[in-house]
């Protein structure tokens, strides 16, 4: 009888951990210092459906690669503050142009609201540099969104995906949401697109070590072709023939997204 007893107790407990985990996210999502253009993109982003679908918790170490203006640091920061640890790994510090402006943008941005990022621990990702984006086998998980074929671009996808396993801790997890190609793209129209098919995706993980654990169509799109005249940039919030077909690609939305679960091995 007490064993019985020991048991929905425990069940109990873990049920109630969940629920807590699940309003530490939606209070987060909701803040009040949440940039309401940001806020609007929800519907595509799914931060909710997302973060849960990687196994993100409150008292985890999370790394998130290239945060870029900080979309996701705005729920990720406030979720972990206090109770566990938030890396920030964005572009090289002394990189020209637009990554240096998006770096001293995001550095603004966490200076000027402390109480929300004073736990953010800002470091810096290049892929197949020497940077550290956390302590090795530090990490619970590591983050990308939408970065793959940028690092086609410079031909450093794999070591991109060798440094994510070796900041994760064994049993650790590799979160990868990016545009998805259509089956067969060549690497070439890739690159130009700014879609990656998901079976390339899942070869990169593979090859680092990674296992895939699960993919969700959480941010998938069906009304994206994914075959536009400026590539992926065509749609929403890019958007890049201005005026042209504006109403079109607005009704399209954002891309087609792959969601990727992946895991380190734990031996």
């Amino acid at each position: 009888m007490r064993l019985v007893h020991w048991l929905a107790g425990m069940a109990c407990a873990v049920s109630l951990s969940g629920v807590v985990q699940a309003e530490d996210l939606q209070k987060a999502i909701a803040a009040e210092h949440r940039d309401p253009a940001n806020v609007a993109r929800d519907v595509y982003r799914n931060p909710e459906e997302t973060l849960t679908f990687f196994q993100v918790k409150p008292e985890m170490t999370v790394v998130e690669i290239w945060p870029g203006g900080g979309w996701y640091s705005e729920i990720l920061a406030p979720l972990m503050h206090g109770k566990g640890t938030y890396y920030a790994a964005h572009f090289d510090k002394t990189a020209p142009g637009y990554f240096k402006k998006s770096r001293e943008n995001f550095e603004k941005k966490i200076k000027d609201k402390d109480s929300v990022y004073s736990d953010v621990v800002l470091t810096e990702f290049i892929p197949g540099g020497d940077a550290e984006i956390a302590p090795a086998g530090s990490a619970d998980a590591v983050l990308t969104f939408r970065n793959v074929h940028n690092w086609m671009n410079q031909g450093k996808e794999a070591a991109a995906f060798k440094a994510f396993y070796d900041a994760l801790k064994p049993g650790g997890v590799l979160g990868v949401v990016e545009h998805r190609a259509k089956p067969g793209t060549s690497r070439e129209n890739m690159i130009k697109s700014g879609y990656v098919t998901q079976d390339y995706v899942v070869e990169l993980a593979e090859k680092a070590g990674f296992t895939l654990e699960e993919a969700s169509e959480i941010n998938a799109n069906p009304k994206d072709t994914a075959d536009h005249p400026k590539g992926v940039w065509t749609l929403p919030p890019s958007l890049r023939l201005g005026d042209q077909d504006k109403d079109k690609y607005l009704a399209i939305g954002e891309s087609d997204r792959m969601t990727l679960r992946f895991r380190k091995p734990k031996a």
